[in-house]
């Protein structure tokens, strides 16, 4: 594991070209491996969960060529076809290995569901620990057959079927990665599968499907629910894709810039899907500087320019409604917190507690090592800002979860004394090159000395 210590700095300024989309990227691979025809990825994510996602797809016989250099045009397409005319993903030779990656393992799940394929799933320490009952529970429903030598924890081995049978199915938890998987296994299904969202989530999957052509419709409730229907078989054709930078990733330079004094920095090509943007809602809220420029569309995605200023924020109470849109944002919204004058109260916050780690007890243990005031409960947490900067001073064990590492690098810009972590190697899942980028604007993160 490699230390990083992150020094307190007298502002950021610059133009920030962040990687692309974490979800796009791995739905451009997945569904670019089972379209007709070629599809063209630019922008995409060169982490190590998408790679992930890349590696399982080329076992499973998928074409997937790599740019000649870093940042160049990735290449997707479908199996080979066999002699009779007909290209079908195959069972892998070896087990898939998705390391950290959440995505990977649920969406695959749904993917490898419409096939006549057995694949064993397995990952690292943090991705054993994460429960995918949620997915086994609709495509067993559907017709996929499952495997597990610890409940419902991988290692698994998924058996799919290539005569799955639609179905109808209300989501127990607010989950797009549920959903998709789901939605991935409709594809293969006869008829329609319909998906009810009691909460609406981050809805890529669906727009995606549309680019490539399936039948996807989705259609608002009264009630604030969203009901999805997918109709089974389509002909999907390859497409060319241009990712754009991931709001999520995004989130950690818009905060620390807010942090930290007489910073200015524009984000080209942001991700501004209104189902991802409830961090930079509430942030606005509590009075950040935050200006959405030359807005525009994107493969089928709303696209805008971030120009952040430093700015004096103040305590707010996160909607429950908001929470879906933002699940991923929490660790760098109670660093945030930790700087703005007053209470922040963050609540419905149990899915954080099965994410990479338990992002809620872990962010609690690092903000009071930094002298931050907070209360955590079994599902929510309140952070007790004071207007300054958190006295910081601190080491923060990330707990192999690549958020918690890159949230306490950004309070250590702010903090009044620098802010260490333990394994920075962990952000190269979704934000390879994340300390140079903040150095290159002014930031000093840098291994502590000896």
């Amino acid at each position: 594991m490699n230390q990083l210590a992150s020094h307190p700095v007298p502002g950021l300024k610059g133009v920030a070209r962040v990687p692309g989309d974490k979800s796009i990227s791995h739905r451009s691979l997945m569904f670019g491996a089972i379209a007709d025809g070629e599809t063209q990825i630019s922008g995409l994510l060169e982490g190590e969960d998408v790679l992930r996602t890349a590696r399982a797809l080329v076992s499973m016989g998928a074409i997937i060529t790599p740019p000649d250099a870093p940042g160049g045009v990735w290449r997707a397409e479908g199996p080979k076809k066999d002699m009779g005319g007909k290209a079908s993903l195959r069972s892998p030779r070896n087990l898939l290995n998705l390391g950290n990656s959440g995505t990977s393992a649920r969406l695959l799940m749904g993917l490898v569901s419409g096939y006549d394929v057995e694949a064993v799933f397995m990952g690292d320490a943090s991705l054993t620990k994460r429960p995918m009952g949620r997915v086994i529970k609709p495509l067993s429903q559907m017709g996929a057959q499952f495997e597990a030598t610890s409940g419902d924890r991988l290692p698994l081995k998924v058996m799919g079927s290539s005569a799955l049978r639609s179905i109808r199915y209300i989501l127990p938890v607010a989950s797009a990665q549920v959903k998709s998987a789901v939605l991935l296994a409709g594809l293969h299904a006869q008829g329609s599968t319909v998906v009810i969202e009691p909460t609406p989530t981050r809805d890529h999957s669906e727009r995606m499907l549309r680019f490539f052509g399936a039948k996807v419709d989705s259609s608002a409730q009264a009630d604030g629910s969203v009901i999805v229907t997918i109709e089974g078989r389509p002909k999907l054709a390859g497409r060319n894709i241009t990712v754009p930078s991931d709001p999520s990733s995004c989130a950690f330079l818009v905060v620390a810039a807010l942090i930290t004094k007489d910073s200015e920095v524009l984000i080209p090509n942001v991700l501004v899907n209104p189902l991802r943007t409830g961090l930079y809602d509430t942030l606005v809220e509590m009075g950040a500087s935050i200006a959405f420029e030359n807005a525009r569309e994107k493969s089928g995605e709303p696209v805008a320019d971030l120009r952040v200023k430093s700015s004096a924020l103040k305590g707010v109470t996160v909607p429950p409604a908001r929470v879906a849109s933002m699940i991923d944002e929490f660790p760098i919204l109670s660093v945030a917190a930790s700087f703005a004058e007053g209470k922040t109260v963050m609540t419905d916050l149990a899915e954080l507690r099965v994410k990479e780690s338990d992002r809620l007890a872990v962010m609690a243990e690092g903000l009071a090592a930094a002298g931050v005031k907070l209360q955590m409960g079994e599902d929510s947490l309140v952070v007790e800002g004071t207007g300054a900067p958190p006295k910081g001073g601190c080491g923060v064990r990330t707990h192999l979860d690549h958020r918690i590492a890159m949230s306490f690098l950004v309070m250590g810009m702010g903090a009044k004394e620098p802010v260490s972590i333990d394994d920075s190697e962990t952000m190269n899942t979704s934000f390879p090159g994340f300390a140079a980028l903040l150095n290159g604007l002014g930031a000093k993160i840098e291994t502590p000395a000896a």
